[in-house]
């Protein structure tokens, strides 16, 4: 069996189709999946829409199956539902064939235990390529295969965060980028008063109209061009395996990670006073604030999954927010999702009286911030080194990567997990302020 060891990411695995990822890689995968998960519980099946994730999804439930496993199989599936599903039926573990947002030539797959807790390459994903590599597995069983429909019940699930009597029907748009999102939708209608228009609902893993990544603005277009032309309330853009979603305003500007996790950091401490907010090390100070302000405890925490669901369980936080749009749920086994993050959005805006721009500009004010900025270098602890001795004056931390702090401004810069690359983001209380810092760092990183 031909094997790049490569295609075992921090997360998940990831690889091209037909050349890092074939049906035999991933039977090899099930079958060390299964013998690493503890216990003989079962363990649930899902895939997206790309071409060959079915293939890929059949392969990996054979080799769970060959080690003994039950294999309750979910069908074709948003990938937060691979963890209400784990969850709500108590499987051993989950895995869901997708490569979330990446081009139509890469799938992957993704991985939880009990309970949907996060696997990733500190916590078992290492074991599991360590497996396959050396084509070691435990004896051979007979396992067996339980077809189920967990769609109604997801949906139900998701409602269960939000309150609909009282809601506007607000007329909104929902971009779900030829994804995963387009199967769930239609399963709201009906359930609540939102008047949907749908943009690209058909499956198709080609991805013929855009890319479904909503970060990248140039994917927005078409959302953004309907809710202008149509004078829509906003609308909602789904990433393609449905665990992220961004909402768009009426002015058509696309609702920020650091935004989004302010506001929903400021709700659910309504709901539960007093408790802890968890946010990753790049999110924004208008956070923090957010959960000073009303009365919350801070939990930062390393940029990843892993670390935002070990960090909410440890501090039983019901809300950890990313900067990256990945929002995290106590109620729905610390996991994180699309559909229940742009529904409690939503219960936000209702809530608030106001239109959405409104609402955000009652966030966005307080900071001026640069997109995530990547940068190559091949000495990545070396950079890190220097920044730590140009910027000595200032308040070091080390949680992830390097972040610098001073009174009015700040930034970090992490190492990518898997490309030579160095992460800088950036965040500071004038837009003046930030242009003139983030041009000393640029030209620092760059040489």
């Amino acid at each position: 069996m031909k094997f790049t060891e490569s295609i075992f990411k921090a997360y998940d695995v990831r690889g091209l189709v037909g050349e890092e990822l074939t049906p035999e890689v991933a039977e090899a995968v099930g079958r060390a999946f299964a013998d690493f998960l503890p216990g003989d519980g079962p363990v649930c099946v899902g895939y997206d829409m790309r071409p060959d994730s079915q293939e890929l999804a059949r392969a990996l439930k054979s080799g769970i199956m060959r080690q003994g496993r039950k294999v309750i199989d979910i069908g074709q599936v948003a990938t937060d539902m691979i963890y209400y599903a784990t969850g709500s039926l108590k499987a051993a573990g989950g895995a869901q064939v997708t490569a979330s947002h990446n081009p139509g030539k890469y799938n992957g797959i993704k991985f939880c235990g009990e309970n949907a807790k996060a696997i990733s390459i500190t916590s078992g994903l290492a074991e599991i390529r360590d497996a396959v590599a050396t084509d070691r597995y435990k004896p051979e069983g007979e396992g067996s295969l339980e077809e189920r429909d967990v769609m109604e019940g997801w949906v139900d699930h998701a409602l269960s965060f939000v309150d609909v009597k009282n809601w506007k029907p607000w007329h909104i748009a929902v971009d779900a980028g030829n994804g995963m999102a387009g199967a769930v939708m239609p399963h709201l209608e009906g359930k609540t008063p939102l008047v949907v228009e749908p943009l690209y609902w058909e499956l198709d893993g080609t991805f013929p109209n855009h890319v479904a990544n909503p970060l990248i603005d140039e994917n927005n277009r078409d959302l953004i061009a309907k809710i202008k032309s149509e004078k829509l309330d906003f609308g909602i853009a789904f990433d393609g395996d449905g665990d992220r979603a961004f909402l768009i305003d009426e002015r058509g500007r696309t609702v920020a990670g650091h935004i989004m996790s302010a506001m929903l950091a400021k709700h659910f401490l309504k709901l539960y006073p007093g408790s802890n907010i968890v946010y990753d090390a790049r999110n924004s100070r208008l956070v923090e604030d957010t959960i000073d302000e009303n009365g919350g405890k801070k939990v930062r925490s390393r940029v990843g999954h892993s670390f935002i669901k070990e960090a909410m369980r440890d501090k039983d936080a019901p809300f950890g927010g990313e900067f990256s749009g990945h929002y995290y749920f106590r109620d729905n086994w610390y996991a994180d999702s699309g559909l229940i993050g742009a529904l409690v959005a939503i219960q936000v805006l209702n809530d608030s009286g106001k239109k959405l721009s409104e609402l955000v500009d009652e966030f966005d004010a307080k900071y001026a911030r640069s997109p995530e900025v990547n940068f190559e270098v091949q000495d990545k602890d070396g950079k890190i080194a220097e920044i730590k001795k140009a910027y000595a004056d200032a308040e070091l931390d080390t949680l992830d990567g390097i972040t610098v702090n001073y009174p009015d401004w700040w930034f970090n810069v992490r190492a990518s997990n898997t490309e030579p690359l160095l992460r800088l983001n950036m965040e500071a209380k004038t837009r003046e302020q930030l242009d003139r810092e983030l041009a000393k760092i640029e030209k620092l990183l760059k040489g």
